[in-house]
């Protein structure tokens, strides 16, 4: 028997219709009459420009791919769509997000994934300390050299983790690497998880440790090279900016937390020359504040990501000079360690392309070898095949 509509049911219908076309429509022109922009503050990413149109590029399937993701990248109010899918999920009970933990206290804690490169990593790390001895040997020299894996969030602040949470565990990976490529650790991993209860040792945003938490490192490494840590009262503290909003919080597209502060040390009595090699720019001090205006509020540290820094204290303890083979953890701890060097050299090896292990046989003042790296950015870090 043929159903037949009422003019209730016909009008309803017929509403339902002109409105979806109308948002269509109007989403439509909205896209093509509104500012497109070329980077998401959000996201922390540049976003998809228009795809070259070709041939060959329609039949490899390349420019319908470009073109949705330039839709995708540029769909009117994108930030407030992201944030809505965030906020359904987290009121649904999910806390988990692009691989990011929605932990308690307001923390976005980023997931261990299980690594894959470990004995490359080993191997490479273990060839660098050999060809290090190897060419230093000849020169009568020998090279204090340590390795520094720094736990992240995820490991320190397990408790903090939605119930539950699955975590592969970060220590383990180190214990093997600090075993096998047989370099002497500092590790700071107790040091950290006693030091938990008090400030902040991450951003709640970003994946890097606060300028504390660097601290707290720091003086693991002065009691193992037999340092005598600057206090923190020695310092001059300066909180340069509290709407630090990092990596973390732009992976997860949870836009409704707040900002972290971000504190810097200066020691007075150091004196600086800070050289960065890449740029000829020389500076007598190890921060740039201009990024504190800038989303990119972390490269406040060491101005930014450069392959060769060279810094000079006329007033350090010693006349003992460092080569820091790192990631971007080790930007942070840099304003503690420059106090006991007459010089720190600073590589980042994913810029650098020449060798550290050339560069301290060359430099016969080197006496000490420090490489220190985060453990949840390891396993896929580019610059440790660059290091020897």
């Amino acid at each position: 028997m043929e159903r037949i509509e009422t003019k209730a049911q016909v009008w309803l219908r017929r509403l339902t219709a002109g409105m979806l076309m109308g948002m269509v429509l109007f989403f439509s022109v909205l896209f093509f009459v509104t500012g497109k922009k070329d980077f998401s503050e959000n996201e922390n990413r540049y976003l998809a420009d228009v795809p070259k149109f070709g041939w060959r590029q329609v039949q490899e399937g390349a420019y319908m791919e470009g073109l949705t993701d330039y839709v995708s990248d540029h769909f009117p109010f994108r930030d407030f769509w992201v944030g809505l899918k965030t906020k359904t999920e987290l009121v649904c009970g999910k806390r988990k997000i692009n691989g990011i933990f929605v932990a308690e206290d307001g923390y976005l804690v980023e997931e261990y994934v299980k690594p894959e490169n470990t004995e490359r990593i080993a191997g490479t790390l273990k060839k660098f300390a050999d060809t290090v001895e190897e060419l230093t040997a000849g020169q009568g020299r020998k090279i204090q050299m340590r390795l520094m894996l720094v736990p992240t969030a995820v490991s320190v602040y397990g408790d903090k983790l939605p119930k539950h949470a699955l975590v592969n565990d970060q220590m383990q990976t180190a214990d093997y690497l600090y075993t096998e490529t047989g370099i002497p650790p500092i590790d700071c991993r107790m040091a950290l998880r006693e030091n938990r209860s008090g400030e902040n040792l991450y951003y709640r945003t970003d994946h890097h440790w606060t300028t504390f938490g660097a601290y707290v490192g720091y003086r693991v490494f002065c009691r193992e090279m037999g340092f005598a840590p600057v206090s923190l009262g020695e310092m001059t503290a300066q909180t340069v900016t509290e709407e630090f909003k990092g990596t973390l919080y732009s992976k997860s597209g949870d836009y409704g937390h707040d900002g972290d502060a971000i504190v810097i040390y200066t020691n007075p009595s150091d004196r600086l020359t800070v050289e960065y090699r890449d740029t000829g720019e020389v500076s007598d001090s190890l921060y740039n504040l201009e990024y504190a205006d800038k989303k990119d509020k972390y490269s406040i540290f060491l101005n930014n990501l450069h392959p060769l820094v060279e810094i000079t204290n006329e007033t350090a303890e010693t006349d003992r000079e460092l080569v820091l083979v790192k990631d971007s953890y080790a930007n942070s701890i840099v304003p503690f360690l420059v106090h006991h060097y007459k010089k720190v050299y600073v590589f980042d090896t994913r810029y650098y392309k020449e060798g550290p292990s050339v560069f301290i046989a060359e430099h016969g003042g080197v006496t000490d070898v420090l490489l220190l790296y985060n453990m949840n950015t390891l396993d896929g870090d580019s610059g440790i095949r660059g290091v020897y």
